[in-house]
């Protein structure tokens, strides 16, 4: 999408400012960015179900009873086929609802059906809200991302939405970023606020930090 519109997931374009961790981050993000928009649509629905086997085929999914995830927009990794074998295996799937604050509320997702356009392109649950605490409840938090590093550092779009629903998820809680194979191991620039994941999924697997 163009870099004047309000990417997904509630992260605001950056601002330019004197912040040289700030202005690293905005480089790699454009620079990912622009290599995910130019992915053909064969490639991006090979990825969406390539990253639905890897997932159901971790232990950690295998034996979770919840798993919190996000439907994926734009240029992101789809989720759609991955959303789709958690409800055929008997998950209890909770997707998030961006706040007017950037913070997340979640929801039970049921179907594609329950799925409604929200504000800046995003697709949410419409059921009854449960309440930004109910991210500490799933088995398993799936979260997007641009990139990851080495040590689990993942680059977020800058609104810091996940970072802050990562704080509610109780330690030792598989946490897993959803990427490309080349998203993996870049440097990440990292400010105090930012959380870990403890995985991460591609087309190829999965690695766990």
């Amino acid at each position: 999408m163009p870099p004047a519109q309000v990417p997904p997931h509630g992260d605001p374009p950056p601002t330019p400012g004197g912040d040289p961790v700030a202005a690293a981050k905005t480089a790699v993000r454009d620079r990912i960015l622009t290599s995910r928009r130019r992915r053909p649509l064969s490639e991006r629905l090979d990825v969406a179900a390539d990253l639905a086997r890897v997932l159901l085929e971790a232990p950690e999914v295998r034996r979770a009873a919840s798993v919190a995830a996000y439907v994926g927009v734009g240029s992101e990794p789809g989720t759609g086929p991955l959303l789709a074998a958690l409800l055929a295996a008997g998950k209890r799937v909770l997707l998030p609802v961006l706040l007017p604050d950037l913070d997340l509320d979640w929801a039970v997702h049921t179907s594609d059906a329950d799925l409604g356009s929200a504000s800046r392109g995003l697709l949410e649950p419409t059921g009854p809200r449960l309440g930004v605490d109910a991210i500490a409840t799933p088995d398993v938090v799936l979260v997007p991302g641009l990139a990851v590093s080495t040590t689990g550092l993942r680059l977020g779009r800058g609104g810091g939405s996940y970072d802050r629903a990562l704080t509610r998820v109780p330690v030792g809680t598989f946490t897993c970023v959803l990427l490309h194979d080349d998203e993996v191991d870049l440097h990440v620039p990292a400010a105090p606020h930012d959380r870990p994941v403890t995985a991460v999924a591609t087309p190829s697997g999965i690695r766990r930090f």
